[in-house]
């Protein structure tokens, strides 16, 4: 590994860290991350000469605290000194050093960065260009070309999302075990928002997103570091490694959207699987079921088939008859439509999702699933209703030609009939 490479791994590893310790110090998000770019411009000149230190994420911490205190002094010979509510203890800065290596003190330190970036007064994506920002280290030119949009608008995404955090007085003591066990739920909202914005991204946007997958199982590790024993993040962690292993198989070489049936599976990561079966086995041996186990463990089911035929559906839709009673809402019971479309028949998933007409009138999905069990049952001028409703709900042109080779399938069947 070149000097270059094990430097940006290293300070890719420390970040959360240091910018939550930051943070803490000075109570300030933009002061908090400039103190830590100075830290690492600092670790590019002296790193490839000296090694790297014994623990890269103490130094940052101590360098950077060190930098910015330096740059309050400059500056307080024109401006007055901030209250000591704004500061924390910048007079020492060496002594309370060997007590921040603790890691139950870098655990609130990131636990807090992290809430900071999915606090509820923000939008979610707001929530997520902040994330990419200040937690992963993603220029705002990255991220803006992910979300096809102008740097500038993007610098203001960000801007307007920091104010909203500084209007809400966020506070920046160590939480309580209940605003904790809050935070964490949050927490794991926020990665899966992250984790989703590159895995359902079709066309043009798509390999500018793919990455988002990446960072957001890494920071669900780190997480999973943090709660070893919670079951929930073992099943986020677990339920992201096992939708990301078909990632090689989910579209094929002119981009267009293939469905799990017709995915080569030999394409599938077997990495990602195993790691991800290995979690939720793990999570369920707790028998504390939440919303993300139960969804890795339907994402379990569709990994471990080695042939569509193989997959269990009558399993799955009971697994999402579990997670409609946890967490009930129209698009789970869609999806559990599916399970039972396989299982039993396409007349009872259609009686199913009949009365969400009303609640899912705008998903693209809903009527995508409709058109599918309508033309099982024959009613081909009702399935092609319902898929000129999906091509005007469709978010990008790829789920738009998605069902228009369902039209055309169809009509060719038709006409061979």
């Amino acid at each position: 590994m070149t000097d270059v490479a094990w430097i940006d791994a290293a300070l890719t590893s420390a970040r959360p860290q240091a910018v939550g310790a930051l943070l803490r110090y000075f109570r300030d998000l933009d002061t908090a991350e400039e103190a830590y770019q100075e830290a690492c411009l600092r670790a590019l000149k002296t790193w490839p000469a000296n090694g790297p230190p014994r623990d890269p994420a103490a130094w940052l911490i101590f360098v950077g605290r060190n930098v910015a205190i330096d740059q309050v002094r400059k500056t307080s010979r024109l401006d007055a000194l901030p209250d000591e509510e704004a500061l924390s203890e910048l007079d020492d800065a060496e002594t309370p050093m060997a007590e921040r290596l603790d890691g139950a003190h870098y655990r609130d330190d990131i636990l807090r960065l992290l809430f900071i970036c999915c606090h509820p007064e923000l939008p979610a994506t707001q929530q997520i260009a902040l994330a990419l920002r200040i937690v992963s280290g993603l220029s705002v030119r990255q991220i803006a070309r992910a979300f096809l949009v102008s740097e500038a608008a993007m610098e203001q995404r960000i801007t307007r999302a920091k104010a909203r955090i500084a209007k809400a007085e966020v506070p920046f003591e160590a939480p309580g075990p209940i605003e904790r066990s809050e935070r964490l739920a949050a927490v794991a909202a926020m990665l899966y928002l992250v984790f989703n914005e590159g895995y359902s991204t079709t066309g043009e946007a798509a390999p500018l997103r793919a990455p988002f997958c990446d960072e957001a199982i890494r920071l669900g590790r780190l997480l999973l570091r943090l709660y070893q024993g919670e079951p929930e993040v073992m099943g986020l962690l677990a339920l992201m490694l096992l939708q990301h292993a078909r990632t090689p198989a989910r579209l094929d070489a002119d981009g267009a959207i293939v469905l799990l049936d017709d995915q080569d599976r030999r394409l599938w990561d077997r990495g990602r699987i195993a790691e991800g079966l290995a979690l939720i086995d793990k999570a369920m041996r707790h028998r504390r079921p939440g919303p993300y186990q139960l969804q890795a463990a339907i994402a379990a089911l569709h990994d471990r088939a080695a042939r569509p035929e193989d997959t269990d559906w009558t399993e799955i839709e009971l697994l999402y008859a579990a997670l409609e009673r946890l967490q009930p809402s129209p698009v789970v019971r869609l999806n559990r439509a599916v399970a039972v479309s396989k299982a039993r028949g396409a007349a009872e998933a259609l009686a199913m999702i009949e009365p969400l007409d009303e609640a899912l009138g705008g998903y693209f999905h809903f009527f995508g699933v409709k058109g599918a069990l309508l033309l099982q049952l024959g009613r081909h001028a009702e399935a092609r209703e319902a898929w000129d409703r999906a091509i005007a709900l469709a978010n990008t042109a790829a789920e738009a030609a998605h069902i228009r080779r369902q039209i055309d399938r169809m009509t060719q069947d038709a006409g061979t009939g």
